[in-house]
């Protein structure tokens, strides 16, 4: 057991889609299925504390990455500050299922979702390949992110709207201005606005540095209206049956 926490694993890099990275994506999709059941409980104590589980999960599944980086000495500040989007909607998603906050929601059901799909299809786990610690708490909390918007969606009955999108995009232009500010400062590659993940990821066919960026900016937007397209649907189905009533 203890091997799949070293520092230096000999146990083979991580393989996307392999054996083991299915299985994590059958589980993933079989719990976020299961919201449509927990849908039906009406029960406010009961979501309060599944609310409160996601969350408390979320943090401890954080803090570890970070107690661990420290025993094993790979902790800095170039590289494990909460500056990426991931980490940051550890934190936001948390204060959003304590509080239903709908503000952070709206940011939780777009750029939380679309950011961590992506970390967590393929995922920037270098050496550590399954099950090691790191593989494992990597797909858990971007797993955790996707399904914590999924949550408020489903169970809590909460929606984005158009405004949502338009915030949305503004405000995490804003935000990736500001990290770019602070790698310059740290020499750090938050966001990876610096330079590429050294690992596969999909940026890779995004062209190359700085293009790459605004390639990223267009793929978020087409993802955000991809991730509205339900709503969309369900609004022009109801707008069609008020006018077929008033008919």
């Amino acid at each position: 057991m203890e091997q799949y926490f070293v520092r230096d694993y000999t146990g083979g890099a991580f393989v996307p889609f392999g054996a083991w990275h299915l299985g994590f994506i059958i589980l993933f999709i079989l719990f976020n299925l299961s919201f449509i059941f927990l849908r039906k409980n009406h029960d406010p104590i009961f979501r309060k504390r599944f609310r409160y589980g996601l969350a408390i999960s979320s943090i401890t599944v954080e803090l570890s990455w970070h107690i661990w980086s420290a025993i094993v000495g790979l902790w800095n500040i170039q590289e494990y500050l909460p500056l990426h989007l991931c980490s940051v909607f550890v934190i936001l998603n948390s204060i959003m299922l304590f509080t239903r906050s709908y503000r952070i929601y709206e940011f939780s059901y777009f750029l939380g979702i679309a950011g961590a799909l992506q970390a967590f299809l393929t995922p920037d786990a270098g050496i550590y390949g399954l099950p090691h610690f790191r593989a494992i708490q990597t797909l858990l909390a971007h797993g955790l992110i996707i399904s914590e918007a999924i949550y408020m969606t489903v169970v809590e009955g909460f929606r984005p709207t158009l405004g949502s999108i338009k915030r949305v995009f503004i405000w995490a232009n804003v935000y990736m201005a500001i990290v770019y500010v602070i790698n310059m400062l740290l020499g750090s590659n938050y966001m990876f606005v610096a330079h590429k993940p050294v690992t596969a990821s999909l940026l890779d066919f995004l062209g190359p540095h700085p293009w790459y960026i605004l390639s990223l900016e267009l793929v978020g937007l087409v993802m955000c209206m991809i991730l509205y397209i339900p709503f969309f649907i369900k609004d022009a189905r109801a707008k069609k049956q008020l006018q077929g009533s008033i008919s």
